[in-house]
């Protein structure tokens, strides 16, 4: 009999995070398809100690360094791309708030992909013979550091080769553009590591921009890169990206990507954002209220809305998707 994972956004942060896990999240490039609206729950709830990985940083943990409620991450790569560097993330870091540990993303990859496939450690022929590898931030006095990526002889060349430590994060948020109830999810754009990641996490929650009906996963199931059974729970969020692009659903919001990441830059910016951005609605339709309706309807009709063409037979109305996530919640 089929399963509704649907959750509201609250009780999925209620249920499934705590103060000092482990919480991973995956994006599709630093201003592409994450679960930002996630983050914004965990400030709400105010989770402490997040020990964060992210295969490429995004506002979510720009936001969440900020904040303060990270203090330990781990990144492949720390800017916003053409939106500049991620200020929150620097200031938490230059001010002694936040240990940031640096891999480079080939390297995020195959550690998630390490985590997927339960291996005990991940044969590392990058990042080795530099300060990538000697250098770790979470032992700074310690160099050259044999801990971060050790040296190990393979057993077929006799070559010293790296090993890397598998990610197997408590907790991924991974945002998809199109989930059923069950939690089969399709994500449109680039991928990057959503797939490793969802396999590598010991739970797996997916943020989704729309619900479908399960014969949309039926009809393609090659698409389904994300099944059911790996995933805990799901919540319908549109623009759960948001200011980020989710492509198929809407393009960046690039205004608020720059008016956010400058708000970020201080104590009193970051206070503010939260203030408005975080604290500000009590549901979704309060969420979607603030963002503005009519900048929806601008950023929805961009030049990757065709990429939904295929799927929008199967779409639920959105009065259907919240009463299923209240069906499933009573």
């Amino acid at each position: 009999m089929p399963t509704n994972k649907l959750i509201t956004l609250a009780e999925a942060v209620r249920r499934y995070t705590w103060d000092g896990m482990q919480y991973a999240s995956g994006a599709a490039l630093p201003v592409g398809s994450d679960a930002i609206v996630f983050g914004r729950e965990l400030l709400r709830q105010q989770r402490r100690e997040l020990h964060a990985i992210f295969h490429a940083n995004t506002q979510q943990l720009n936001l969440l360094a900020a904040a303060g409620a990270v203090t330990r991450a781990e990144c492949g790569f720390s800017g916003l791309e053409g939106f500049g560097f991620a200020n929150g993330l620097r200031r938490a870091i230059e001010q002694g708030r936040l240990v940031l540990e640096d891999f480079s993303n080939l390297a995020m990859a195959l550690r998630l992909l390490g985590g997927a496939l339960n291996w005990p450690f991940v044969p590392a022929t990058v990042n080795i013979g530099s300060d990538l590898q000697y250098r770790r931030a979470f032992e700074p006095d310690v160099h050259p550091n044999p801990n971060k990526i050790p040296s190990v002889t393979d057993p077929f060349s006799g070559k010293q080769i790296g090993a890397f430590s598998p990610l197997r994060p408590d907790l991924a948020a991974i945002h998809v553009t199109l989930a059923d109830p069950e939690g089969d999810a399709i994500m449109l754009g680039t991928e990057w590591s959503r797939f490793e990641l969802s396999r590598a996490a010991r739970r797996v929650v997916l943020l989704a921009d729309a619900i479908v009906d399960t014969d949309c996963m039926r009809q393609y199931p090659n698409l389904v890169r994300i099944p059911g059974i790996v995933v805990e729970a799901v919540v319908y969020w549109p623009f759960a990206a948001w200011p980020q692009a989710s492509p198929g659903m809407h393009d960046v919001d690039e205004a608020h990507m720059k008016a956010m990441n400058v708000a970020l830059g201080s104590d009193d910016g970051t206070a503010a954002y939260i203030r408005d951005y975080v604290e500000s609605y009590a549901d979704l339709d309060g969420y979607l209220d603030l963002i503005g309706r009519e900048t929806i309807s601008e950023l929805s009709n961009g030049a990757t809305a065709f990429l939904l063409d295929p799927y929008r037979r199967w779409l639920l109305p959105h009065a259907e998707a919240l009463a299923l996530t209240a069906e499933a919640s009573t």
